[in-house]
């Protein structure tokens, strides 16, 4: 079986968690976790980058620094994960989904100002697969009328728009290491980026318990007390030796991936000219990261038949997100703004093919093969 995932390992890792170990220094912002921070800070050129527990940890603190109180209105795409919607309710807001555009299934800048009301806080664009919204006009939007964004960018690391580094343009960002993203912290991890000098401070109190502690080490304050609400956001010490052995092959597991993908759309398409099937599309501006290879077939039928031949083969492919607005709980905390025209429609199309790094050449051949044997029997 070719699985979908296999969590990245480079090799260094082992040698990094020991010593971490052996360190006596295992809770959060020990050694490896500042060498990581201080390596996202210089990459992205931000405030400030820290480490969390997970990306929806990362979220969840971004929803306290931007102070959602209950009846918001946080705009973002149904089309993404349940934590980007989830850090929000949290802290009392109404979601408002709006349509994605069917081409990057980004949501549709040109759908989130007529969704605006008086109690608009914040916007949420989700950098899917790794391809960036067009944040230029998400942020014209944002200025215009005193919002926030924060920049789900979970799959966008090593990714960028017009130069500028996903999850560095909003106010606030968020990576994701899980252990199905390009690069992992051992199985769970995120990263809060901080674009916005005015939450620097506070962000490090709320990720500390509410406490001034960061202050007490820097010597700051002579000694730390609880100071602001919070919770126990750091990542441990392990994780981040884990995720800096990866930090140090970065671009090597990059171009692996990208090596892949694109060897992926060279051998499928041919069933795209064929018109068969629609293969990813990256706009101009963007550079992508090779987060995910999909397809997009003729129906929801289509995908269920194309899986569960793949599934005979030995090839595991897998659909994605069901739109949160359909849910039970997005339908108690939110609601969808107007027309849902590519939302459902492309999300039922939309089928994944296994990329990790290091996939070999003869699996990626053998799953294109897999693909044309359906078609040629099938259409």
């Amino acid at each position: 079986m070719i699985p979908f995932n296999k969590p990245c390992y480079i090799g260094n890792e082992d040698k990094y968690v020991l010593e971490s170990i052996n360190s006596g220094k295992l809770t959060g912002d020990g050694n490896f976790s500042k060498k990581c921070q201080k390596w996202f800070e210089e990459k992205l050129n931000c405030k400030k980058a820290l480490l969390t527990p997970s990306c929806t940890a990362a979220l969840e603190m971004a929803a306290i620094l931007i102070d959602i109180k209950p009846g918001d209105e946080v705009i973002m795409p149904s089309y993404t994960f349940v934590s980007t919607a989830s850090a929000f309710v949290l802290r009392g807001a109404k979601i408002v989904f709006v349509d994605i555009r069917p081409d990057t299934m980004n949501i549709d800048e040109t759908k989130i100002e007529v969704a605006i009301t008086e109690k608009t806080k914040a916007i949420v664009p989700v950098h899917y697969a790794g391809v960036g919204c067009e944040m230029d006009i998400i942020m014209e939007i944002a200025k215009k009328y005193n919002l926030f964004v924060i920049e789900d960018a979970a799959q966008g690391m090593m990714s960028s728009y017009k130069g500028k580094s996903l999850g560095t343009i909003g106010h606030l960002g968020a990576y994701s290491f899980h252990e199905t993203k390009n690069y992992t912290s051992g199985g769970e991890g995120g990263l809060l980026i901080i674009n916005d000098e005015r939450f620097v401070e506070r962000a490090e109190i709320i990720r500390e318990k509410g406490t001034n502690r960061s202050q007490f080490f820097r010597g700051m304050v002579d000694k730390y007390t609880w100071v602001d609400i919070g919770s126990s956001y750091l990542m441990n010490d392990i994780s981040a030796a884990y995720l800096w052995g990866q930090l140090e092959k970065a671009d090597k597991i990059n171009n692996n991936r990208l090596e892949s993908w694109e060897k992926y759309y060279e051998v499928l398409k041919i069933l795209k000219d064929d018109g068969l099937l629609e293969l990813p599309v990256i706009p101009q501006e963007c550079i992508h990261n090779a987060h995910m290879f999909y397809i997009k077939v003729k129906d929801l039928e289509t995908r269920t038949k194309l899986i569960n031949y793949l599934k005979e083969k030995g090839i595991s492919a897998a659909f994605h997100y069901i739109p949160l607005h359909s849910s039970p709980a997005g339908k108690k905390f939110g609601r969808f703004h107007r027309k849902d025209v590519y939302t459902t429609k492309e999300s039922e199309r939309l089928l994944r093919f296994p990329i990790y790094y290091k996939l070999s050449l003869k699996d990626i051949y053998y799953i294109a093969d897999s693909v044309k044997e359906f078609y040629d029997k099938n259409f």
